[in-house]
């Protein structure tokens, strides 16, 4: 007997194959194409405590292997989140993971704040609110002159630390390639009372027009994500799993079931697929039936049984 299902810091998902924040929408964009009851879980769009237009001039820029992004977190905020998106998605059977992000250390704490309040009013109305929180700390933070709070370990910290403070829902925090170590990133996470991490997030990256001489992109670097970052996502997910003990969730140009399978055999209690949605719009329904047909064929009846193999 076969089974696909997983469980994320206590949220049960029957596959491991999880939208993820950016590429998605809040899953009704999608609709037409994927039953998102076929999904173990979706993580919408990445939220901040305000709304936000996201960035001017151009946004996204092809590579040769993959995507370049300047959206620059557009969004409608958290409050618009739970009174617009939330009842939607929380009709579908399938795990409901809200990405947070903000521009300052009090942003993130009142937008977890609000969602978490949210969560437990609902709860007492025999309502389902979000299930999990991805935190983004990637953002670049505005008091610290823009640098990211996911490069410096100790920078993270005190988000990881006021965050959890407020919330008792299950805590996820996403990792930036860019953060000066990974490892010792994920193992602060944990430390701080993270139930896992995803990782990674976007490369910085650029893009040059030779005809007008300048960056393609207003901010000039951008965010790149995509099969080129896949080999190094799978070793940084690898080194990660083996030095916590919390879920790890594997994130960076996964494609085809045999990616899922290598992220898995790296130790990833699930994955998430983002750029991909965008090449294959029916991209969860394909490699949800693609990993079921490869787990007959080889004869694995769980992934408990390849997972962290290497």
């Amino acid at each position: 007997m076969i089974s696909m299902a997983c469980n994320i810091a206590g949220v049960s998902m029957k596959n491991p194959i999880i939208m993820a924040s950016g590429t998605y929408g809040f899953g009704r964009e999608y609709q037409e194409y994927v039953a998102p009851a076929l999904l173990g879980g979706i993580v919408g769009k990445g939220l901040t405590l305000h709304p936000k237009d996201g960035n001017q001039g151009v946004r996204i820029n092809e590579t040769a292997s993959g995507l370049l992004n300047s959206v620059g977190l557009e969004n409608p905020g958290v409050v618009a989140f739970l009174k617009d998106e939330l009842d939607e998605m929380t009709r579908w059977d399938t795990a409901v993971i809200a990405n947070i992000g903000g521009a300052n250390l009090e942003e993130y704490v009142q937008a977890v704040a609000l969602i978490t309040e949210n969560a437990q009013k609902r709860r007492t109305m025999n309502r389902r609110g979000v299930d999990m929180l991805e935190l983004n700390i990637s953002c670049p933070n505005v008091k610290q002159g823009g640098m990211q709070f996911g490069v410096q370990t100790e920078m993270a910290r005190d988000v990881v630390r006021q965050v959890r403070n407020v919330t008792t829902l299950p805590l996820v925090v996403k990792l930036s390639p860019n953060a000066e170590n990974i490892t010792e990133m994920a193992i602060m996470c944990e430390k701080e009372g993270a139930d896992g991490v995803s990782l990674i997030n976007t490369f910085s990256a650029m893009k040059i027009d030779i005809r007008r001489r300048r960056s393609v992109f207003e901010n000039t670097y951008a965010g790149l994500s995509g099969p080129a970052i896949k080999p190094i996502a799978l070793r940084m997910v690898h080194q990660v799993a083996q030095a916590v003990s919390i879920p790890v969730i594997g994130i960076g140009g996964i494609s085809s079931v045999e990616d899922i399978i290598e992220f898995t055999m790296a130790g990833a209690a699930a994955i998430q697929i983002g750029t991909y949605n965008f090449i294959q719009l029916r991209a969860g329904a394909e490699l949800v039936e693609g990993l079921e047909q490869w787990m007959q064929r080889e004869k694995v009846n769980s992934l408990d049984e390849i997972r962290g193999i290497i």
